[in-house]
């Protein structure tokens, strides 16, 4: 039985053996051997048959050409289903797990993808592709650090790797390494010249450091190496729009188009240069297209509708609420200034603050403070960074603080990175502080270095998130103390932010939780004013400005983005009850005016009782303010210069006090002028007291004594007064950190 079993193995592995089975044949061989191991005929014919051949671990060329082929057509379902048949013959295969995992990316399962190029460079540890594709797909979940470290390990692996350096260069950028990502981008051109991406990249890196005619250049270059690249025309747009080349900016962004008809981005930023234009229907159409290709473009939707306010489209309106409670919980973050007159919800700007910071500012964990000097300096270097040192709002307030600073106490530095301009503004301030330094167009780091040269101990922000802001600059410190002031109206949500300048009215002690800086609290008003200003002595009359030579004049001088259905329901109720009345509004654009005119018809309203003034020179201004019988204020956004020309000017200014900073100014001003009385507390009482000023007119007489009286009086224009606080304050946080404390609420006075 036994030598029977024996022949038909032995026969049966011959057969095996002849028709090419050899793997097969050699296994019963063996198995015989290891049953009887001296069998003669076994061992001839294994001996015979040859050593064992070791298994394949890549595919056939064919096949691995043929896998490669689904991939570059992008038929990905297909690569995949091929790829993960191969691997389970060639489970070795750091080709076929490589390729897997590039398909899988592709079809956007991030997490499959990731985990095969892990198993690819497992594979084979010095296979730079490998390591490459796991850094792109580490960049795409966010995990920058590991990114860059496997970006990093490509490079060891393969120095001259081009693209290696160019997505080390994205990530560095992200991070706020601008030095470092542009020293990887001309790596990446110095391996391989004629790199159309990189030489894109680079651009938007130099034109983020402000470097323009460089960042010009670079897209440029880009632009003759691939004349198809829609990205590069998008980039040189930005770059040419930040050189206020707006004609040639748009020109990019339609090129853009023409090459990539469906690109929301590039009807995003063509929106912008329109806006900045004055295109205002143009724009929003722009970003409309830019929403029908991507609904869920937060951005491009937001922008949209605060180019709607301002042409006063009350239709955005509609849903405005869960509108931006859906566009709070998108991948984008929104720029906070846009949503402050959306609505009146301290908590939300807060929340919408720290995502644009955390979003922007990605490098910005609480940042090193410099370690105190050992002795107290005996004038402390203020630094005031701001874009808007020409004629501009915010500067009627604050130039004459400026010039009154206490010399033998502060060197005041005013460093001015907005335009260039030569205006009267532009003298006064440069004449008014110790050193004026025009930072226009220099790189973050050069600003720094500026800083620290300059010795700064405290550096204030003029600008929060307003228009041509820098916030990136204070990062990573310009100052030891860096402060909010004036020109964001709420919370930084900014870790590198230390203090921002309030007062009891502006922040009450319930909303101050919603505020992430330390607060100096001022004792009378946050908000500076300039009691040297000027009012042209003209005499005029109402009819040059086709106002009434009878009837009570209302007026709204506040820009038209501030303007809801809200407040003008009431307004046009008022016009309504007092006869012959009229509202005066500030004349912005030509969509504001039509449309503020159709919808007083609407309720009702003869639009012509709408008048709109030009804009004049300030000292012109000031001065027909006395054909004014009455200010209404607004509601999510308040007056705040405006009501300030309006108290200098002697009209009185009727608010309602909300909640967040934006809607308390004006109900701040009011009091500091001793004109509590002109503060409501919800919209029946705004609308009762508006009605009751404009048909007593004893009373509004009364009120307007009063506050002639006040000006003189009451602390609100007291410059003098207003500085030495101000200066308390800046003492007081300067105590805090030479004492080496951290920063905390600041009480003067």
């Amino acid at each position: 039985m036994v030598e029977l079993t024996l022949a038909q193995a032995l026969e049966r592995a011959g057969q095996l053996a002849a028709s090419g089975k050899t793997s097969e044949a050699r296994a019963i061989y063996t198995a015989i051997l290891k049953a009887v191991p001296d069998h003669k005929v076994a061992k001839k014919a294994l001996a015979e048959l040859g050593p064992k051949q070791p298994q394949a671990v890549n595919p056939s060329k064919v096949d691995q050409e043929a896998l490669i082929a689904l991939f570059n057509q992008g038929q990905f379902t297909q690569a995949v289903a091929q790829a993960e048949a191969m691997a389970q013959s060639f489970p070795k295969s750091f080709f076929v797990w490589n390729l897997l995992a590039a398909a899988q990316a592709s079809l956007g399962e991030t997490a499959k993808a990731l985990e095969g190029f892990r198993k690819t460079i497992e594979l084979n540890p010095n296979y730079a592709d490998g390591h490459s594709n796991l850094g792109a797909m580490l960049v795409r979940q966010g995990k920058l650090a590991e990114a860059a470290a496997s970006f990093k390990r490509t490079l060891e692996i393969k120095p001259d790797y081009a693209e290696a350096y160019n997505n080390l260069g994205n990530i560095l950028k992200g991070q706020g390494k601008l030095d470092e990502a542009l020293e990887s981008y001309k790596r990446a051109l110095e391996i391989k010249p004629n790199y159309p991406v990189a030489y894109n990249n680079l651009g938007n890196a130099l034109k983020d450091q402000g470097k323009l005619d460089e960042a010009v250049a670079s897209c440029k270059r880009a632009l003759e190496i691939k004349p198809d690249f829609a990205e590069a025309y998008i980039n040189l747009g930005n770059a040419l729009k930040e050189q206020g080349k707006l004609d040639e900016a748009v020109a990019s962004y339609k090129q853009a188009l023409e090459i990539k008809p469906d690109y929301p981005v590039a009807y995003n930023n063509l929106g912008t240069v329109l806006t900045k234009q004055g295109k205002l229907d143009e724009a929003v159409a722009s970003y409309k297209r830019a929403l029908e290709i991507k609904p869920d473009y937060a951005v491009a939707e937001a922008q949209m509708r605060h180019q709607q306010q301002h042409m006063c489209d009350f239709t955005l309106y509609t849903g405005l609420k869960e509108v931006a409670q859906r566009l709070d919980t998108s991948d984008e973050a929104i720029p906070p200034f846009i949503q402050l007159s959306w609505q009146d919800n301290a908590a939300a700007q807060l929340y919408r603050s720290q995502r644009f910071a955390k979003t922007n500012y990605p490098t910005a964990s609480p940042a090193p403070i410099a370690k105190p000097p050992t002795v107290r300096p005996e004038r402390l270097r203020v630094g005031y960074f701001s874009a808007d040192f020409h004629n501009f709002p915010g500067m009627y307030l604050m130039a004459r603080m400026l010039e009154i600073h206490n010399r033998n106490a502060f060197e005041i530095f005013a460093y001015s990175y907005g335009p260039q301009k030569n205006d009267e503004m532009r003298r006064r301030i440069r004449d008014g502080v110790d050193h004026f330094v025009d930072i226009a167009g220099q790189t973050d780091q050069s600003i720094k270095s500026q800083a620290k040269s300059d010795k700064i101990d405290i550096a204030i922000h003029r600008n929060g998130y307003t228009t041509s802001s820098r916030t990136e600059i204070f990062v990573n410190r310009l100052a030891p103390i860096q402060i909010s002031y004036l020109g964001y109206p709420g919370s930084l949500g900014a870790e590198f932010i230390d203090y921002i300048v309030a007062d009891p009215i502006v922040v009450p002690a319930e909303q101050r939780q919603f505020y992430s800086e330390r607060i100096i609290y001022l004792p009378d008003t946050y908000q500076p004013t300039d009691n040297t200003r000027q009012i042209a002595s003209i005499n005029t009359k109402r009819a040059e400005f086709g106002l009434p030579e009878k009837g009570v004049v209302f007026c709204c001088f506040n820009n038209s983005f501030k303007i809801s259905p809200h407040e003008f329901d009431i307004w046009m109720r008022l016009l309504s009850k007092v006869g012959g009345s009229v509202l005066w509004l500030l004349e912005g654009n030509e969509w504001a005016a039509k449309n503020l005119r159709l919808e007083a018809e609407n309720r009702g309203i003869n639009p012509d009782r709408l008048v709109f003034a030009k804009r004049l020179p300030q000292v012109e201004h000031l001065a027909r303010h006395k054909h004014i019988d009455l200010f209404l204020d607004t509601f999510n956004y308040n007056a705040h210069t405006t009501a300030s020309d309006a108290l200098w000017a002697g009209l009185p200014v009727v608010t309602k006090a909300g909640e967040q900073f934006s809607a308390r100014v004006a109900a701040s001003v009011l009091d500091a002028v001793g004109l509590p009385e002109l503060i409501t507390a919800s919209e029946d009482e705004y609308e009762q007291l508006a009605f009751e000023l404009a048909t007593k007119p004893r009373k509004l007489k009364t009120l307007k004594r009063k506050l002639a009286k006040n000006i003189a009086s009451q602390p609100l224009f007291d410059t003098e007064r207003y500085t030495r606080n101000f200066e308390a304050g800046l003492q007081k946080a300067y105590n805090l950190y030479f004492e080496g404390k951290r920063p905390e609420d600041i009480w003067v006075g």
